[in-house]
């Protein structure tokens, strides 16, 4: 369940009208692993597997290509509450270490970890660059935000999406926090053993710096995004040799990093006008 019809009073100057509206729902989540409780995300309830999947991923606490074995232990209203997620002790990455604390708030990432050096990330700097036009991104976010079907219904909801070399599409996911959708996308992609061809990953809203990590963990180059990137986001995309891009409005955006792998030639040509 995406989405939910809530009772309200809408005011348009001096007129008031009781109306039906539609809101995104966010809900939590508690995530197990061995039976052990690891985290509460607050999530919207849909997905769930990829979420938990692109989240220890992310994590440093399961790399395996090995299906895992997720159990419902508890819903309410037929909406998952609690997750279990079974992993042999001997292929849990250092990440199970670094333990959260309890809740993970939607808007934010980094914030639910103890201390700020369990975030440290560990990896090769990207050096192979792909070349592409500026008509190219904003041909994909157009096509992001044809599947963006709960934001138009509630207009309440984040998007991300991740296109191959040749600016094919291979999936999108929506939810009420940015980092979710990351997850999601990226967790997808992992349970169809097709991570290996992410090559742009899309973001409907702002870039922090554990969007950035998580593209980098799962070897995506390309960062767009619709909204603005954070100092911090900038500054690792930099070191971990990803072309950040944000404010990808129209017939506008702005190149954070490695601008070397964006086309200089090519025009701004929208075949429709994009709503962002």
């Amino acid at each position: 369940m995406q989405t939910s019809t809530y009772k309200a009073l809408k005011i348009n100057q001096n007129a008031q009208t009781s109306i039906q509206d539609v809101l995104f729902v966010e809900a939590a989540l508690q995530i197990n692993i061995n039976d052990e409780p690891y985290t509460v995300v607050m999530r919207t309830p849909d997905n769930d597997k990829a979420l938990i999947r692109g989240l220890l991923f992310a994590e440093d606490i399961y790399k395996s290509d090995k299906t895992l074995i997720f159990n419902i232990v508890k819903e309410e209203n037929e909406i998952p509450t609690i997750i279990n997620v079974t992993i042999s002790k001997e292929v849990l990455g250092k990440g199970y270490l670094n333990k959260r604390t309890l809740l993970s708030v939607s808007s934010c990432g980094i914030c639910e970890k103890n201390e700020l050096k369990d975030n440290n990330v560990e990896g090769e700097k990207r050096t192979k660059t792909t070349t592409f036009s500026s008509t190219v991104l904003h041909e994909m976010l157009l096509k992001m935000n044809s599947f963006q079907h709960t934001f138009k219904n509630s207009g309440g909801s984040h998007a991300a999406a991740i296109f191959n070399k040749n600016h094919e599409f291979l999936t999108v996911k929506e939810d009420i926090g940015r980092h979710n959708t990351v997850d999601k996308v990226i967790g997808d992609l992992l349970i169809k053993d097709y991570l290996k061809h992410a090559k742009y990953l899309l973001v409907s809203g702002r870039v922090s710096y554990e969007i950035v990590s998580k593209a980098f963990i799962a070897k995506i180059p390309i960062i767009v995004a619709v909204s603005a990137c954070s100092s911090l986001a900038v500054d690792f995309a930099k070191e971990f040799g990803i072309c950040l891009i944000g404010f990808t409005r129209e017939q506008k955006m702005t190149i954070y990093s490695n601008p070397s792998f964006v086309e200089k030639t090519k025009s701004y040509v929208l075949k429709q006008k994009s709503r962002y």
